[in-house]
């Protein structure tokens, strides 16, 4: 055991672990649940702010909308925010019960991509994570409702966090400090919390993975989508904007871009996440905090899986 920890504690074992996360995560086959997972994202995006705005104007007033409008834009890339604010202002200056009918009609067409996106992202961690038992078609199907509910839920909380921290900000300015901070890290501090609890509860299927490879992936995913968004604006607007070959669509092909690269990131996460326990169990480690009279779920190498279907 003190073998292991001081193991981990070089810099050679944590480059070694991202060494073979990155192999796992960009594998051909992951490769194509990102590309779905992409496009249903891109498909929810829209009806989702319809939703977003319908619930905001039933209980918020304009001024209070219009601030959780600017906030919700602030998290895309300066050169996709164009087509989002112009709905975003559609919405929030039509009437309440304008609002209301395409809310109802957008949460059948964003439930329904936002199902369809959260199985291929659920399948694509579950090949990551090497799960040789695939769950059920009913099991499978409950599982990816429950995550959209829960990320649904936790983004909603997560900008209403933001809107409270610019409102404090203009209300007094003893708690621009306080405002700033919440404004700057809840967006991530909630990113990394749901994909921390998506590592441990949906990418294993026979047992949870254990808390603190949940953690370090989520952390990682977290990092990794912020440094995406970033490298992303630089690439979209600096060296190759794509308005000049895309024309009036380039804003939705930034918009799928940035996505797919926090796809990525977010199957990193997961990789680096199955990576850690593998090194631990080959060191000879207890599970972490599994429980020791659980069987442990076996992890099985992607180029081992390969080669048996052969």
């Amino acid at each position: 055991m003190n073998g292991l920890n001081t193991d981990i504690a070089t810099p050679g074992y944590w480059a070694r672990l991202s060494g073979r996360a990155f192999a796992r995560s960009w594998g051909r086959d992951v490769m194509l649940y990102t590309g779905g997972v992409s496009f249903f994202a891109l498909l929810a995006v829209f009806p989702a702010i319809a939703i977003l705005i319908g619930f905001y104007k039933a209980v918020l007033s304009i001024g209070q909308v219009s601030e959780q409008a600017a906030a919700l834009a602030d998290v895309m890339p300066y050169a996709a925010r164009s087509i989002f604010q112009a709905e975003v202002e559609r919405l929030a200056n039509a009437s309440a019960r304008t609002v209301s009918a395409q809310s109802a009609f957008a949460l059948i067409v964003g439930a329904y991509a936002a199902h369809r996106g959260f199985k291929a992202l659920l399948a694509g961690l579950n090949l990551i994570h090497d799960e040789t038992e695939p769950h059920g078609f009913l099991k499978f199907n409950m599982l990816a409702f429950f995550v959209a509910l829960f990320a649904f839920a936790l983004f909603t909380v997560v900008s209403g966090a933001v809107v409270t921290a610019r409102l404090l900000q203009h209300t007094s300015s003893e708690t621009i400090d306080g405002g700033f901070f919440l404004e700057g890290m809840t967006p991530s501090i909630g990113l990394a919390l749901g994909l921390t609890m998506l590592y441990r509860y949906a990418m294993s299927h026979r047992t949870p993975v254990a808390w603190a490879p949940a953690i370090a992936g989520g952390t990682v995913a977290t990092v990794l989508s912020m440094i995406s968004s970033w490298l992303c604006a630089i690439y979209v607007e600096q060296i190759a904007p794509l308005g000049a070959t895309y024309g009036s669509v380039g804003a939705v092909v930034v918009l799928l871009i940035w996505l797919s690269w926090n796809v990525n990131a977010i199957f990193y996460g997961g990789a680096f996440a199955t990576e850690m326990e593998i090194a631990h169990r080959a060191k000879g480690a207890p599970d972490l905090d599994e429980d020791p009279d659980e069987p442990s779920a076996a992890i099985v190498n992607l180029s081992e899986r390969r080669a048996s279907r052969r």
